[in-house]
């Protein structure tokens, strides 16, 4: 990447830090496709059956994205890839709404199903509505794959991979401003 283009992205993509405090977040990963490089292990995800790295969305609740992560390998988990990004670091006044995935980091996420259990009639109208709530992240990041080559095999060698990511992402914020 050359440093004007790292410049310029730095200007434009906001960061975990600059998460504000005062707001409350919707959060989730997606995986972003690729090619099976053999020189680059910890790619192939078992739970998307395919290799890719793996980035952390965070929207508000009305739906307008205000961070992506940094791609890591698609073998980690998402609640792992969360952590090393930070960003709940600066999410505690309002804790962050996610998916089963993120359970037990603080955040708000549906009640899982107990072995030989039902879910109480209370818990079952939660998750209902969390996960309406929950529906925003998942357009914004299906509007965030509309690039191709974020929802398509990156084919390319390896090494150009977070470039072109960190690229797109840029464009994407760009957009929103």
């Amino acid at each position: 990447m050359t440093p004007l283009l790292a410049q310029a992205l730095r200007s434009v993509v906001p960061t975990a830090e600059e998460l504000r405090a005062d707001r409350q977040y919707i959060i989730d990963g997606t995986l972003l496709p690729c090619w099976s490089w053999t020189a680059v292990p910890g790619l192939w995800s078992g739970k998307h059956r395919t290799t890719g790295v793996v980035v952390q969305v965070a929207a508000t609740l009305e739906g307008q994205l205000s961070w992506i992560s940094d791609p890591t390998p698609g073998s980690r988990h998402d609640l792992h890839c969360l952590d090393q990004s930070g960003a709940l670091d600066h999410l505690a006044t309002y804790p962050p709404i996610g998916d089963k995935g993120y359970i037990g980091r603080g955040m708000l996420t549906p009640f899982k199903k107990q072995p030989g259990r039902e879910l109480l009639d209370w818990q079952k109208t939660f998750n209902k509505s969390l996960n309406r709530t929950r529906a925003t992240i998942e357009r914004v990041i299906a509007h965030i794959k509309s690039w191709k080559v974020l929802h398509t095999d990156y084919r390319r060698p390896y090494a150009t991979f977070k470039t072109t990511i960190s690229a797109v992402i840029g464009l994407i914020f760009y957009a929103l401003t």
